[in-house]
């Protein structure tokens, strides 16, 4: 029985677990290939799945290059436009991205004799994802960009390239790139292109520059750790209540992109934005665009603005308070300089006396008098600085220098000069007529208030002909300011003009302290012609160019004649006893005899030759080494790396050379230039080309000069604008920090 059951033993016990092996090892064979084929079959899946995502990823902008012209001639400019067309909820970024995103990039292949400016960039639209906020291009946008065409190109085909590089966003962000390219033909005439009208249409778009007395800035109070409010006033008529400002980068800090809304009424918006610091001092400019839209139309205006001031940049008095100091002090001395001019004193002196004799021992009636006196100066002084600020705002010029644009004009000042210089060296005698002199004489002799206020204006008409030197360099700088800093000049003169004669009605008793009237005041007289000779040289020195290599004979010519004419007149028509008649046609037959054949017959004077005030550079071998001034010229330096200084100037502008121009040009300054690698570019604004007066306008309203500007190495950086007067601390200081 035991053999039987080991003879059956292993059988029985082993061969139903053999069996079950045997199926799981079949159903595990099953089971993997099962999973080995999932998985292959996953991972065709996710192959598919990326091949659709990287489809989907793929860049879908369309760009292409289009001109205004289809021909253009040599020396023109043409406008670019780089038109991009995004798929749908597709976007791009503009020249601030914002929180995120890319700046649309440009890099021309332009051939010789070809030049580009910068980008004009259209307003962008804010888009607002998880509290980020980022500057966006919708649908479609053409950025501009100025092509100039060098004179001397030589007829034929031009072929235009460029690469632009762009990042397009909307779930996802792909960056984008293309080479575009178009050709222009030169020729003989300029021929708009069909997509002329496309770029004019984006041309309106892109923003023009705030006036300066449109815009102010101001911090609205104190820091908060690293944040702090700024409040913007914007003044313009087309201002509407869906107002915003979008800024501009900037290094170290930037402007937060909520907007609040102070205040809205019809041609004003008060804006409120916050301005984050990451490092170094508080902005001191705040550039961007304002933005209103007024129905479906955005106009946008870029403002480029000192904070705590309401002109745009080069305008600030903040950064210029020393300057401004100074320059007031000048035009108050100036003012009390007019006191001793011979053609004011003995007004001044005269009339103190009369009012002694007046109030006989009545001292507060002399003061009340005095004060009355002032008024009358200061009232006068206001009259004439409202005329040029009507000047400004109707849009004209009244700057200091500006006034000798036109070379007839100049001839005219020149005239004017000599003719006074002549006056004071008694060759001839001013009278006014009898008429005049009577209503005159009749108002200044009367007693009391009306007698007063009217010697104060009349001691003002008397003084605006006596212009004391030191004062025409307090005239220079207050013209090329905004409207409250003329009238604060004004005021200042009149201040001077007046403390004087309201002192010493304050205390009669010290008049004993001033110097009476004799012999030494026709002595001063004639010594202040030689000044008025020196001004007549200046006028004479930038004028004479304008008329060709003859203007200098011709005018000269003209002016002799008129000088013998004065003499005549003084002689023996003014102090000569017989044959005046026969005096007076001579001195009007030399005056029309030599203003005919010398102005009219030789000299053509009232349609001259287009002649150049501006000369070669003569640089100084002590002073920085200039070339000339071009957007060429900026534009080669910064794609270079390298920084720049530009100095703006004019021979008529007294500012700029006896202020400026040693601060900036000048043995220090030259080797903080060789020292950074810098580049100085010298723009002589005396003839008022075109291309340079835009240049101004970005940076002052009314395109005044002075300006320097200095360049960063950071081409992405815009320039910094230095204070109207800076010193050599502000040009060094701007250029060191232009080289980091």
């Amino acid at each position: 029985m035991r053999s039987d059951l080991q003879a059956a033993g292993p059988k029985s016990a082993f061969a139903a677990p053999i069996e079950k092996q045997r199926n799981y090892f079949n159903l595990f064979s099953i089971s993997c290939i099962f999973s080995y084929v999932r998985r292959v079959l996953k991972i065709i899946a996710v192959l598919f799945l990326s091949m659709v995502v990287m489809s989907a990823n793929a860049a879908t902008t369309k760009v292409s290059l289009i001109l205004s012209a289809e021909t253009a001639r040599p020396g023109d400019t043409v406008m670019a436009g780089f038109h991009l067309k995004m798929a749908p909820a597709w976007h791009t970024y503009w020249k601030n991205p914002g929180g995120s995103g890319i700046a649309t990039s440009i890099a021309w292949q332009l051939p010789p004799g070809v030049s580009a400016g910068e980008i004009q960039w259209p307003p962008p639209e804010k888009l607002t994802v998880s509290n980020e906020t980022t500057y966006v291009y919708n649908d479609e946008v053409v950025l501009l960009v100025p092509l100039k065409l060098a004179p001397g190109l030589k007829p034929g085909q031009l072929e235009l390239k460029a690469k632009v590089s762009w990042l397009e966003c909307w779930i996802e962000c792909v960056l984008g790139n293309a080479n575009v390219a178009t050709e222009l033909e030169l020729g003989d005439e300029t021929k708009p292109s069909p997509d002329a009208q496309l770029i004019e249409t984006w041309k309106k778009k892109v923003p023009r520059a705030a006036s300066a007395e449109s815009v102010k800035v101001s911090w609205e109070k104190a820091a908060s750790g690293n944040t702090r409010p700024l409040i913007i006033e914007w003044s313009n008529a087309t201002t509407g209540k869906q107002t915003d400002f979008l800024p501009y980068t900037a290094e170290n800090s930037e402007v937060l992109p909520a907007t609040e809304v102070v205040s809205v009424e019809p041609g004003r918006a008060r804006l409120r934005k916050v301005v984050k610091k990451s490092e170094g001092d508080w902005p001191k400019v705040i550039s961007g665009v304002l933005i209103t839209e007024t129905g479906d139309q955005t106009q946008g205006f870029e403002v480029k603005t000192l904070v705590g001031e309401s002109s745009a940049a080069g305008d600030a008095i903040a950064t210029q308070t020393q300057s401004l100091w100074r320059m007031l002090l000048y035009a108050f001395i100036g003012g009390l300089i007019l006191n001793i001019m011979p053609c004011v004193f003995p007004v001044i002196a005269l009339k103190i006396f009369g009012f002694v004799q007046q109030s006989h021992d009545e001292p507060r009636r002399v003061f009340a008098l005095g004060v009355i006196y002032g008024s009358g100066v200061l009232a006068s002084f206001l009259v004439m600085a409202g005329l040029v600020i009507a000047i400004k705002q109707a849009g004209g010029s009244a700057s200091w220098g500006m006034q000798f644009k036109s070379p007839q004009i100049s001839v005219g000042f020149i005239v004017l000069v000599v003719l006074i210089a002549l006056n004071l060296f008694g060759v001839f005698e001013v009278n006014l007529g009898g008429r005049t002199m009577g209503a005159a004489g009749q108002l200044a002799s009367k007693h009391g208030a009306a007698g007063a206020f009217f010697n104060g204006v009349l001691a003002t008409v008397l003084a605006t002909p006596c212009t004391a030197p030191i004062l025409a360099s307090a005239l220079g700088f207050a013209f090329g300011q905004p409207p409250l800093v003329i009238l604060l000049f004004f005021l200042t003169i009149g201040l001077g003009l007046a403390s004087p004669y309201v002192l010493l009605s304050w205390n009669p008793r010290w008049l004993k302290f001033l110097p009476r009237p004799g012999a030494w005041m026709e002595k001063l007289k004639v010594a202040m012609g030689f000044p008025m000779l020196a001004t007549s040289v200046w006028i004479f020195w930038f004028t004479t160019p304008r008329f060709g290599d003859d203007g200098v004979i011709w005018i000269g010519f003209f002016l002799i004649g008129l000088a013998f004419a004065a003499w005549i007149w003084g002689a023996f028509v003014q102090r000569g006893g017989r044959r005046r008649g026969l005096a007076i046609l001579i001195t009007l037959g030399v005056v029309l005899v030599s203003y005919a054949y010398a102005l009219e017959s030789k000299l053509h004077w009232r349609s001259p030759v287009k002649a150049s005030v501006s000369g070669s550079l003569q640089n100084n071998a002590a002073g920085v080494q200039w070339q000339r001034w071009s957007a060429d010229a900026v534009a080669k330096a910064r794609s270079e790396g390298l920084p720049v200084l530009v100095d703006f100037t004019a021979k008529w502008c007294l500012t700029c050379n006896k202020f400026v121009k040693p601060a900036v040009d000048n043995r220090d300054v030259r080797r903080k230039l060789d020292e950074i690698n810098g580049v100085a570019l010298l723009a002589d604004y005396s003839d008022w080309p075109a291309d340079m007066e835009a240049e101004i306008k970005k940076f002052h309203s009314d395109g005044a000069v002075p300006l320097v500007l200095i360049y960063s190495r950071n081409a992405s950086q815009p320039p910094a604008v230095l204070p109207t007067i800076p010193t050599r601390k502000d040009v060094m200081d701007a250029l060191a920090k232009a080289a980091q």
